[in-house]
């Protein structure tokens, strides 16, 4: 059993070039800057059009076998132009006037986001950018993500303009810096698919939360994976994440939201569909270990929601961020532990 859950021993963070929170904030990537110049192009030429000319997998639909169609992989591969591609018919959206981008500024540096109120066209939005157009099942819980080392092919073209003919596709491959974004995709539904009541809230307050979890969850991922090296399905990193956006929401840890996001909210018992098994793709657990795996759950949140109710500061802006770094040098077993305070 013990060797089922050997994962839990995992941590793939890199502490080596921390920032200390005097040198914070973390400067802008590059991409942020061309991002801000797509935003203000959306109020002329709407949304679809701003972004569908620099993001080229607009062009397409959620389509089967779209992922090997020839002119998709030359519009996404080589950069070619879809002006005269036959299969660059664009996506269809449900309420495109529903969604918004924005910067979101996260200890990493500000970040694009991508926002919509519709629920499908969430699902259509992590289908292009996520599973290359093709029309896979995006489960329930799942609300956000995070796209990384996105080609972007509009950087590319205005990189060889810049250069003209010293222009060398194959030394640009070596400063993605130069070429690949990190954005968020997010809806404004009910987080982890945690309806209102079952937190005691209102429904409209519970969304206007949701968004503040979500957006904060996302932007740890991508401190941990630009700061330090490394963000996965993983349920270390989604307890981290989930322990800084239920604190930027309810201004404190909430061990009963927590255990409500994975599905646990009447421990032991597992409700399907909460985002526990999201985090196990791929690994086999047998009964008892899946049993086991549910207490160190629990008992993770009640060692972080003990402490944290005893510690000075520990949700001051620099109390938060200390926090984050202590969680991510531990594991889960650690945190599950007797131990886990010190």
């Amino acid at each position: 059993m013990y060797e089922e859950l050997s994962f839990l021993k995992e941590n793939y963070f890199d502490h080596s070039h921390i920032p200390t929170w005097d040198e914070m904030p973390v400067q802008d990537e590059l991409f942020v800057e061309v991002w801000k110049e797509y935003i203000e192009d959306i109020p002329q030429k709407g949304l679809f059009e701003a972004l569908s000319r620099r993001l080229v997998q607009l062009s397409f639909p959620v389509q089967e076998g779209m992922s090997r169609n020839p002119d998709y992989l030359s519009a996404t591969r080589r950069g070619i132009s879809t002006l005269n591609m036959k299969a660059a018919t664009g996506c269809d959206f449900q309420d495109i006037s529903g969604t918004k981008i924005y910067l979101h500024k996260t200890l990493a540096g500000h970040i694009p986001v991508i926002e919509t109120g519709n629920r499908k066209d969430f699902e259509t939005l992590v289908r292009v950018f996520s599973y290359r157009n093709e029309p896979v099942s995006i489960p329930a819980s799942m609300g956000a993500c995070m796209i990384k080392g996105y080609n972007n092919w509009d950087r590319v073209s205005r990189y060889r303009e810049k250069c003209g003919e010293s222009f060398s596709f194959e030394l640009m491959k070596a400063h993605r810096e130069l070429y690949q974004d990190t954005f968020l995709i997010l809806t404004d539904a009910e987080y982890s698919g945690v309806p209102a009541h079952m937190l005691n809230l209102e429904t409209d307050e519970w969304r206007r939360l949701s968004v503040i979890i979500r957006r904060e969850h996302e932007s740890t991922h991508y401190f941990t994976y630009r700061i330090m090296g490394s963000a996965r399905n993983h349920l270390l990193d989604e307890f981290i994440a989930d322990y800084m956006g239920i604190v930027s929401a309810a201004g404190r840890y909430r061990k009963d939201w927590f255990m409500a996001f994975m599905g646990l909210e009447n421990y032991p018992n597992y409700r399907t569909g909460g985002r526990l098994t999201n985090y196990l793709q791929g690994v086999e657990l047998s009964v008892e270990a899946f049993e086991k795996l549910k207490k160190y759950i629990k008992d993770a949140a009640e060692n972080v929601a003990v402490y944290t109710n005893q510690a000075e500061n520990v949700y001051s802006p620099r109390g938060k961020y200390d926090m984050l770094l202590r969680l991510s040098k531990t594991n889960l077993l650690e945190l599950a532990g007797a131990k886990a305070e010190a």
